[in-house]
């Protein structure tokens, strides 16, 4: 069976940075950050003093009151960036077409923030005062079941949840729904809302995120001071669709996506395996998929998590997947700016990678000033490059020992 081919003609997303893939891009390649003190919560009572937070999101603005009350927050974000993902893609789902498109949005804790709320309704009030909504609001599957009754779009409804992967591992996924034939369409990403007070601590107690107060600072990829990840919340949204579907009623085509690999370290919870074993093999895996070589490469977008292991593994898979080559490929973490946005990261850093290849601009990494001799590749110090981008590695790795990498190319 011939492989039908895949691409982008839509995209929306909510982040720190912006409630827009517009306002989003702009500040991104401006190198602004979008962490900020830690507001939503008693910063005092946390050893980290900082976060990445949506500003200004007006829920209201796309979902109604009512129903928006009975989503927790990681569905409300998905729900928004669907809306400006469809309506980007000036795509009509009707009964004619409704069972050809699917939705496949995944995301790592789904209703941290529902859960924390109701369990302290049981602990004060009783079990009767426990909500209705309760299950429905707090499973990670809700974000894709909600955009899809929002949508009217009945063909594969699913979710990834694979940690800091999911969204990565979703439009992976939903890729391979299209390239089979089992759907013309997939509205597909990740999405989270993480800034909750059991979240937040027990990532302290982790002591995965950074504890410099500093917001400015605090996330610092592939530099030597770095001391860890700064938490970030919102949601990445992209509509996959099969090339012919697109092109027959006119769609506007921002990139093609070409290759998808998924591996597992087998080795721990949550540190990488040595070397970045298992992110090699992802990264091997999704060249392969997408019939390149290593020298085919023009930029990866890093998972660059700002963690000790994380940088430093991240960049030994990167040659040995690449070889010689990885001295001359563009190497960029957008979390840097947008903070580490959990199972929302993958699919919102694919969209920074198309865009990449659309507007032949390369984000930097922002706050790197001392080198680290274990991180010494191309990444992108502190200022936007121009450059004619044809093709784009971008990396999701997560706990669990979860490794994803996505390959997207110009459509040609």
């Amino acid at each position: 069976m011939q492989k039908k081919r895949v691409v982008v003609t839509g995209l929306g997303a909510v982040t720190p940075l912006g409630n827009s893939v517009q306002q989003t891009w702009e500040k991104l390649i401006n190198g602004e950050s979008g962490i900020g003190e830690l507001t939503r919560l008693d910063k005092e009572a946390f050893p980290a003093k900082v976060a990445a937070e949506l500003k200004d999101f007006d829920v209201e603005s796309f979902i109604d009151k009512k129903e928006a009350r009975r989503m927790d927050r990681f569905t409300q974000y998905a729900v928004a960036a669907s809306k400006m993902a469809v309506e980007h893609a000036g795509l009509t789902i009707n009964e004619e077409n409704a069972a050809r498109v699917g939705v496949w949005i995944g995301s790592g804790i789904g209703g941290m923030g529902t859960l924390e709320e109701q369990f302290t309704t049981l602990k004060e009030k009783g079990a009767r005062r426990v909500s209705p909504f309760f299950i429905p609001m707090m499973i990670p599957d809700m974000a894709s079941g909600q955009v899809s009754i929002m949508l009217g779009a009945k063909g594969v409804n699913s979710c990834s949840v694979t940690a800091c992967a999911s969204g990565a591992n979703s439009i992976g996924d939903a890729f391979k729904v299209i390239e089979r034939g089992d759907a013309d369409v997939m509205v597909t990403g990740g999405t989270e809302a993480p800034i909750t007070q059991l979240s937040i601590a027990g990532f302290c107690s982790a002591k995965a995120v950074s504890l410099n107060p500093d917001p400015k600072t605090a996330c610092r990829p592939f530099d030597a001071n770095r001391d860890g990840f700064v938490m970030g919340e919102g949601s990445g949204i992209v509509v996959l669709e099969e090339l012919e579907h697109a092109l027959a009623r006119g769609a506007t085509i921002y990139a093609e996506i070409i290759g998808y690999g998924s591996t597992g370290d087998a080795h721990h919870i949550t540190a990488p395996a040595p070397g970045g074993e298992g992110g090699s093999r992802a990264m091997s895996e999704a060249i392969r998929d997408a019939g390149l070589h290593p020298t085919d490469i023009d930029y990866v977008n890093a998972h660059g998590t700002s963690t000790d292991l994380n940088d430093k593994y991240e960049t030994a898979a990167i040659k040995a997947v690449l070889g010689d080559h990885a001295y001359n490929v563009a190497i960029s973490s957008t979390k840097s700016m947008t903070g580490h946005l959990l199972g929302a990261a993958g699919a919102v850093e694919a969209i920074f990678s198309v865009l990449a290849i659309r507007e032949g601009i390369i984000p930097p990494t922002i706050n790197y000033e001392t080198p680290d001799p274990d991180c010494d590749l191309d990444y992108v110090p502190n200022e936007a490059r121009k450059q004619d981008v044809r093709v784009v590695m971008s990396n999701s790795l997560g706990f669990g020992g979860h490794n994803t990498t996505l390959v997207f190319k110009k459509y040609e």
